[in-house]
């Protein structure tokens, strides 16, 4: 299916404040743009980059009403990210200067996921044996709050019977998985190809919310996000969680990025339900969900273990969120459960946040990343906006 207005705005565009990036070849660099009735507005005089932009207290002004410089027609620009054409204007991640960090094992079902990995070192012919035999001993302790004496008595017992597991500290423990998704400005947008290494045989999508947060932590906007996941490498070893998580083309944002305002905030993103569908050129669909009412950790608290006295974000950050989604639905061979072949479809979706549409190749094979931050800085110094 071709990318249009109508398959990645959200269901309530029309009220939506949204924000995107365009790539002007002709300027060789990024706009920051908002998204109005079918149009992309250039807002860049205004805001030289997203940061920039989320730092403003009159964001939501500049957003809904302030008077642009170029206009593209949004059909145009997804049509030309689609078909691959980088000589044109086409759309990036709704994101530039913040850091992009993720939390990792916030939903129960999901920790079960991590554990089975570790215990099978990565190995995807053991994960439904293993999977059964921890059901009954680890599963119901996935329950209980995290950091709360419930889980720190849980923690005694499963040590006292060899099970205990750096996945479930962080699960259910004090103290939240936190890491660098992703370097700066080299996430994917919507309409991109999206990579897992060529030699990873167990991977998969993980959908999630993604939370925008300015430099003095306030949650500013929320978009969707997939942190591509190469299970086998992560359960060799938690120790190569950089090389299972960042790799060229592994981080996707976007389609947009939805500013908070009196029509949707932090207690909407609460509630969201994220929708995923991967489809394959083999003819396999997979379907899942992830549901941001059954996380453990509330979102306010996994900001706060990212920014605070201890830790500051001068440019931002954009925190993933984690994700319920955990596809233990065979593909290939019985009992070894999914992973992507090249030339998947991954379509993540929400109605207040429209949908993500990427492509699966391997990172070797994806666009190499070439636009860092010297270069922005060259582009946006040679318009005149810094």
């Amino acid at each position: 299916m071709p990318l249009t207005p109508e398959a990645v705005l959200p269901d309530d565009a029309a009220a939506a404040l949204l924000v995107a990036r365009v790539h002007e070849p002709e300027w060789d660099g990024p706009c920051v743009v908002a998204i109005r009735d079918g149009h992309a507005v250039d807002l860049t005089a205004h805001a030289p980059t997203v940061s920039d932009l989320l730092e403003r207290d009159d964001a939501h002004r500049l957003v809904r009403s302030a008077e642009g410089g170029r206009r593209w027609p949004l059909a145009e620009l997804l049509a030309a990210t689609d078909a691959g054409r980088r000589d044109v204007p086409h759309l990036l991640a709704p994101v530039d200067l913040q850091v992009i960090k993720a939390a990792g094992v916030t939903f129960a079902e999901s920790l079960m996921e991590r554990v089975i990995e570790e215990r099978t070192g990565g190995d995807p012919s053991l994960a439904a044996r293993t999977r059964e035999r921890l059901a009954a001993s680890v599963g119901a302790v996935t329950a209980v709050r995290p950091g709360s004496p419930e889980a720190a008595k849980a923690k005694e017992i499963l040590q006292a019977d060899g099970l205990w597991s750096q996945y479930l500290e962080v699960g259910i423990g004090p103290d939240p998985e936190v890491f660098t998704k992703a370097p700066v400005l080299s996430a994917v947008g919507t309409g991109a190809p999206i990579g897992v290494l060529a030699s990873s045989g167990w991977n998969n999508p993980e959908p999630e919310a993604v939370l925008a947060v300015d430099s003095r932590g306030r949650m500013r906007g929320a978009l969707l996000g997939n942190d591509v996941n190469l299970r086998d490498v992560e359960g060799r070893s938690a120790l190569l969680l950089p090389r299972a998580k960042d790799n060229n083309a592994s981080c996707a944002l976007g389609p947009f990025l939805r500013l908070f305002d009196d029509r949707f905030g932090p207690d909407d993103v609460r509630e969201l339900e994220i929708g995923l569908e991967v489809t394959g050129t083999d003819g396999f669909v997979l379907h899942g969900s992830s549901s941001l009412r059954r996380i453990s950790r509330d979102i306010g608290d996994l900001v706060a273990a990212v920014h605070g006295d201890h830790h500051q974000h001068p440019d931002g950050f954009v925190l993933f969120t984690g994700t319920l989604f955990a596809p233990t639905e065979d593909r290939d061979a019985p009992g070894e459960g999914f992973t992507h072949h090249e030339g998947d479809v991954v379509r993540i979706s929400s109605p207040r946040l429209g949908t993500l549409v990427n492509t699966v190749t391997t990172s070797e094979a994806a666009p190499p990343w070439e636009y860092g931050l010297r270069r922005l800085m060259r582009s946006l110094a040679g318009r005149g906006v810094l």
